[in-house]
């Protein structure tokens, strides 16, 4: 059958949990409610407060819009979808949503890349940094992060979307590419192949950047003085939290696509594959928001005028 004739996906990782699907439902919106909420409070904190419009913090705000539209991809669904017995999506949302999640992981990295490439400067260039990081700059590296996965995950979809299926039943609590590519009647098909070369091309470009950017930047750090590497420590550490927290969900998702994982109970595998989507979403505005020091200062001084 063809992808585009399909009416709807069947989404068959779901499980029947009788009435505790209200608790998991209660639980999951409490998650979304508190991830919106804390990436909107910074987001507004960065663009309303001229002192925090530097380099580091338009990135960060950056940031804070990907976890918005990441979990906004996910979570919608989710909560749809904890609450249905059918567990049915019409193929149209089902791509829209593979579209979410795949240029929200894009952006992810490249982002991270960036802000690398910022710290990079700041540490190992601080003499030349305001000249070298200039605004146009800054706005032609965000444009970047946002049009490239934007624009290539449209042609990914655009593949699967006119692939040639033998089913319509999704092994997943939501829509992704590798799952629509396995449903293929041709394991070879055009899809599969641009899919891999640039998830390959993003992850690995990315990936090889930022660890030639912290080559560079423990070098100085080691020949450096202890003002130096202590600066290096101060803004580097959410950065590299950040990265590892994704990496390691990334690697959960990447896992459990290209291997079978049927011996793995059906929860942690669920959990697994929504790890990149909910814990970088939660975690990055919660450690950004308590590590940078200029953040944290600007909060508890409109917490105390707001009280006063």
């Amino acid at each position: 059958m063809n992808s585009t004739l399909l009416p709807y996906f069947i989404l068959a990782a779901y499980f029947d949990t009788g009435t505790f699907k209200y608790l998991y439902f209660m639980i999951v919106l409490a998650l979304y409610v508190v991830i919106v909420g804390a990436n909107l409070v910074l987001i507004v904190l960065i663009c309303t407060n001229r002192s925090l419009h530097e380099p580091m913090y338009m990135f960060l705000c950056s940031l804070f819009v990907n976890e918005l539209y990441g979990s906004t991809g996910l979570f919608p669904s989710l909560l749809v979808q904890i609450l249905s017995d059918l567990h049915t999506v019409p193929a149209p949302l089902c791509f829209l949503q593979m579209y979410c999640v795949h240029t929200y992981g894009a952006v992810e990295y490249l982002n991270l890349a960036v802000m690398s490439y910022d710290r990079y400067l700041a540490i190992c260039h601080p003499l030349q940094y305001s000249a070298r990081m200039t605004f146009n700059k800054i706005v032609v590296l965000i444009a970047v992060t946002w049009l490239y996965p934007l624009l290539a995950c449209i042609t990914v979809i655009y593949l699967n979307s006119h692939s040639l299926l033998c089913g319509n039943v999704i092994y997943k609590v939501y829509c992704d590419s590798h799952s629509v590519v396995k449903l293929a009647c041709s394991s070879a098909n055009v899809a599969n192949v641009y899919g891999l070369l640039a998830s390959f091309g993003t992850i690995f470009g990315a990936f090889a950047f930022i660890a030639y950017t912290y080559m560079k930047i423990f070098v100085v750090c080691f020949s450096g003085s202890k003002q130096t590497r202590q600066k290096a420590v101060s803004t580097c550490t959410p950065h590299l939290a950040s990265l590892l927290n994704f990496s390691v969900g990334a690697s959960f998702e990447l896992i459990q696509s290209r291997f079978d994982m049927d011996s793995v109970p059906i929860l942690i595998r669920i959990l697994l594959s929504l790890y990149f989507l909910t814990c970088p979403p939660l975690f990055n505005p919660v450690m950004y928001g308590l590590k940078m020091s200029k953040i944290r200062l600007i909060g508890k001084s409109l917490i105390t005028n707001t009280g006063s």
